[in-house]
């Protein structure tokens, strides 16, 4: 007896691009059979022609603070959890939350919402070892504090890498990037980063990037490309990355579906010259928490903001969709949520990322298949991270897996309210049992921490 079998799925074969009607059993966390799915199951699921999808990997995301004692109550995860997302990659743009050993140990003793993967962030580190100035350099001590930090992270905590958030501290230069990545140079790891500087900066930006991973030779992971480049410099930074690509050097990037990004209004994304730099102006910009929700800023509350609260997070309404949907549609680039909540505040991407593009730009607009959008949500984005036993439908895969309606799944979310749940998603499983049904949590304690030990051969995806 299985201990879920779903009959009637629509399922896609993403080496042929093929679907076809057939049933799925799943017993012990894990899919065990598909067509041949004699007997029955503890519980079963008619899928009544829907698509099942293996779980949405979610490689770029912003983790909440948990732990007893800080906060037992899941916010982002569980906004990740009912859009279809299964596992999420913390520790992104140079920042963790908290230390990775608290992160993984709680949820090792109490569960998560999702699977998670962390990296361990080169801008926690300079906290960590008392750097409070952002415009400068670390001391020769303070990077040696660092590369012991960063070993322990990679080596004892497992974290999968190393993340930059270059646009947070302008003052790091590449001889502190390349010399914390010689301190685990003979370590499997991925290196992610947040870019120098966007708009006309961009190409430059992502060019350090693909530098990085050459004198490093690490694969490089480029965040969200469409608020880097989104500006009309969107041809010319995807035929940079394909270049590199073609030349032998192992970088991708992720790209989530709106115009707008967010981040802390005190950071120094928004330093002097960035409303220039956007060509845009003060009522770009939305606040998102308490005295202001709801408002758009004109130049005196911008200032007060910024100065009264700086860990305010905001949204920049300053990029091109058209050019977002050029990223997304790129080959190398994996769907990615960038999600940051707190207290249910924040952008509703991290609600809504993943029945957005499946919702908008493949159904409506036409602007990708659905496998193909599939493939950038899942076996892609598996792929880098080396999650072999993730990211697809096949006998023996782990039975993280969901359930939508191609013709009704879209995104709920709005800049008002960014935490609504989607529509379209019947079922969420993970690790084998059924988490969502119907836009209701039943299980939030499913998932489990990935750690570097269990990760395997990485890679750009080819199909």
């Amino acid at each position: 007896m299985y201990d879920i079998k779903i009959i009637n799925a629509r399922v896609f074969d993403f080496d042929t691009e093929k679907d076809s009607i057939t049933d799925i059993g799943i017993k012990d966390g894990k899919i065990v059979s598909i067509k041949n799915t004699k007997g029955s199951g503890k519980i079963e699921i008619d899928a009544d022609g829907k698509v099942i999808s293996p779980g949405f990997v979610d490689i770029h995301m912003h983790e909440e603070v948990i732990g007893e004692g800080i906060c037992d109550d899941y916010d982002i995860a569980n906004n990740m959890l009912l859009m279809g997302v299964t596992t999420c990659v913390a520790g992104c743009c140079g920042n963790n939350r908290q230390t990775i050993k608290d992160f993984f140990g709680f949820i090792d003793n109490n569960g998560a919402p999702v699977n998670y993967l962390s990296f361990i962030g080169h801008n926690f580190l300079r906290e960590q070892v008392g750097i409070s100035d952002r415009y400068r350099e670390a001391t020769k001590d303070e990077l040696k504090q660092m590369k012991t930090l960063v070993y322990r992270n990679i080596v004892e905590q497992e974290a999968v890498g190393i993340s930059f958030g270059l646009e947070y501290s302008p003052g790091v230069s590449l001889e502190e990037i390349i010399s914390l990545c010689q301190a685990v140079q003979s370590e499997d790891i991925i290196l992610s980063a947040h870019f120098r500087k966007d708009a006309k900066y961009g190409i430059d930006s992502i060019k350090e990037m693909i530098e990085i991973s050459k004198l490093t030779d690490k694969p490089m992971h480029i965040s969200h490309i469409g608020s880097c480049t989104g500006y009309g410099m969107m041809d010319e930074a995807l035929d940079v990355v394909q270049k590199a690509i073609d030349e032998g050097i192992d970088v991708g990037a992720d790209c989530y579906p709106y115009n707008a990004f967010s981040t802390f209004i005190g950071s120094a994304v928004f330093d002097e010259g960035c409303f220039e730099l956007w060509n845009k102006s003060y009522d770009s910009i939305l606040l998102t928490e308490e005295p202001y929700k709801g408002q758009f800023c004109d130049k005196e509350l911008f200032h007060l903001v910024r100065s009264k609260y700086p860990d305010m997070l905001v949204v920049a309404f300053v990029m091109d969709e058209e050019e977002v949907l050029k990223a997304i549609k790129a080959p190398f680039v994996s769907i990615a949520s960038d999600g940051l909540f707190r207290k249910g505040q924040g952008h509703p991407r991290g609600a809504g990322t993943f029945p957005r593009v499946l919702g908008r730009f493949v159904r409506e607009k036409g602007e990708l298949s659905l496998v193909d959008a599939l493939k950038k949500m899942t076996v892609m984005p598996a792929k880098r991270l080396g999650l072999t036993d993730k990211g697809d439908i096949k006998e023996g895969m782990d039975a993280d897996v969901v359930i939508f309606d191609p013709d009704t799944i879209i995104d709920k979310a709005t800049f008002e309210k960014p935490t609504l749940p989607p529509h379209g998603i019947s079922h969420v499983i993970i690790n084998g049992e059924v988490a969502v049904k119907n836009n209701k949590i039943l299980k939030n304690r499913l998932g489990k921490v990935i750690r570097k030990s269990q990760l395997k051969e990485r890679g750009i995806y080819n199909d």
